[in-house]
Formats: structure tokens, C-alpha cells, sequence
């Protein structure tokens, strides 16, 4: 599935669109450059799961689990820029959490993929390109690409092209 984003509302809108087709158990990694949308789109996926809690960049901390209000997943959020390998991101002890969670990893692209069978990847792109010396980072258009393996991924109801864009 390919989605043109106009807008940080519209990446919120595109992840509420997408969180009746995830389930615990399910791994998403996220692909994107500094300021791409990755933390507002889990932003729209915590929000479409009805977690507790404010969805925030787990930068720091590196990992943040978001309870459910009801009987949905838990939402764990990671962000696997400042570790350096699937080792590092292994001591996290994830595996521990995805059976009853939506794990979402930011910058895990070749690190993460060992905590499921099957993975969404997730890659946000500038639709123009590379953002020039002084732009904002996180202004303009982006193009959001989703891609799926395994056989749990088989038939999702992903949102047609048109619920998540603006």
C-alpha cells in the first residue's frame, strides 16, 4: 500500500486508519529520517488502539509501553536509533511483551526483525526528496509505503489509499 501524507493530521489520521488491521502480537518496524512522521504516525496508531497515555518519542528512554483502555493490545514503542545492534535491541527483552502488544519500532530496520515471524515495514519518504539546509525537516508531503511479510499478514484490511491521505 502506498499513501501520499500532507500533513502531521493527516499521518495521525493514516495511523488511526491503520489500527484495526494490527492485533498483539504484531511487529511494525518504521523506516524514515529525522522528522519523516514516524512518532506522529504511532501517535495515530495509539490513538486508533484507544491505549492510555500520551505517545511520545521514546528517544531517551528508548522503549515506552502504552496500556489499553480496554480490551485491545498493549502498544509498545521503541526507538532503536541509538542502539547499535539486534543485540542491543534484544536486551530490551521485548520478546517478553509481544504476544499481548503491538510492537512498533522506530529505526529498527535490520534490527528488529528477529522479535516475529512477520513484519510491517513502515518507510516514510519526503515526496520531494531530501529536505535542503534550513528547511524544516518536518515540513511538506510524504509518501508512506507499507510492506508485509509473513503469513499472519495475509489479507489485512490495510485503509485504501484515499482513508489515510489529505
Amino acid at each position: 500500500m502506498r499513501y501520499l501524507i500532507k500533513d502531521g493530521d493527516a499521518m495521525r489520521d493514516l495511523g488511526r486508519a491503520m489500527a484495526p488491521a494490527l492485533r498483539a502480537g504484531d511487529l511494525v518496524i518504521l523506516v524514515g529520517g529525522l522528522g519523516a512522521g514516524k512518532t506522529t504516525l504511532v501517535q495515530g496508531i495509539g490513538a486508533g488502539l484507544g491505549v492510555r497515555g500520551q505517545v511520545a518519542s521514546p528517544t531517551f528512554i528508548i522503549s515506552r509501553a502504552h496500556e489499553p483502555s480496554a480490551d485491545g493490545p498493549w502498544l509498545v514503542h521503541v526507538d532503536a536509533y541509538r542502539l547499535g545492534s539486534p543485540a542491543e535491541l534484544d536486551h530490551l527483552d521485548l520478546d517478553d511483551s509481544t504476544d499481548q502488544a503491538v510492537t512498533v519500532v522506530e529505526w529498527g530496520e535490520g534490527k528488529a526483525e528477529s522479535l516475529a515471524d512477520g513484519h510491517a515495514l513502515i518507510t516514510i519518504d519526503r515526496a520531494r526528496g531530501a529536505f535542503a539546509e534550513g528547511e524544516d525537516p518536518a515540513a511538506g508531503e510524504r509518501v508512506v509505503t507499507v510492506t508485509t511479510t509473513g503469513a499472519a499478514w495475509q489479507g489485512r484490511p490495510w485503509p485504501k489509499a484515499d482513508e489515510g491521505s489529505a
